[in-house]
């Protein structure tokens, strides 16, 4: 049977808790079904809602965005998945190259909502020639720089070729650290990131 899962990416959604839709933990199942993975720790978290036939999905989905999350409770604070944990590390933000060129103002305020320390900054990278490439968190770099952090906390992650094209425009662009990262208005981010992403996958299809 074929499961539909969609990201909830809005703040004000009534079906779901502020603290989890600013943490992106809201998801809808088949249209209907409402689901909240709340992070309640740096590898661990609380699926929340009448899931259990569609948790694997679910879970699968989120640890596409947050793939340092290893450990799934139910309310019940019994442990229903678990992954083998990412081996992370810290690095300075200087040395990140990002691949976005964008960061939205809105979800810079929501998610410095529950950052309390660096080690609430946890972002996926790898690395070519020597340098580390951010393939996701680039809002959460950002809010890290608004807070007068300079070091961060990171895991190694694979991505696909389509990264490289990313950086060579994200260069072209003056982008080299997240110090550089072109902070817009939520309305603006929608227009100027997501219509840059849609043509260019676009391109890649044709």
């Amino acid at each position: 049977m074929d499961i539909k899962i969609e990201r909830i990416n809005a703040y004000d959604d009534s079906r779901f808790s502020e603290k989890v839709l600013k943490q992106h933990g809201a998801f809808v199942i088949n249209d209907t079904i409402p689901c909240e993975i709340e992070i309640v720790g740096s590898c661990e978290a609380v699926v929340h809602g009448e899931v259990q036939e569609y948790q694997d999905a679910v879970i699968e989905e989120f640890r596409f965005y947050a793939e340092h999350i290893c450990k799934f409770y139910n309310e019940e604070q019994k442990l229903i998945k678990e992954f083998e944990p990412v081996e992370t590390f810290r690095i300075r933000i200087e040395e990140i190259q990002p691949s976005q060129f964008y960061v939205d103002e809105d979800k810079i305020k929501a998610v410095k909502t529950f950052i309390t320390s660096q080690k609430d900054i946890i972002i996926p990278v790898m690395k070519e020639n020597g340098k580390y490439i951010s393939l996701d968190g680039h809002t959460r770099l950002a809010a890290a720089i608004e807070l007068g952090y300079d070091e961060v906390i990171a895991f190694y992650t694979e991505a696909g070729d389509y990264i490289f094209d990313f950086v060579n425009e994200a260069k072209k662009r003056g982008i080299h650290t997240p110090y550089d990262l072109k902070k817009v208005p939520h309305e603006e981010y929608e227009v100027v990131w997501n219509q840059f992403c849609d043509e260019f996958f676009s391109r890649k299809q044709a």
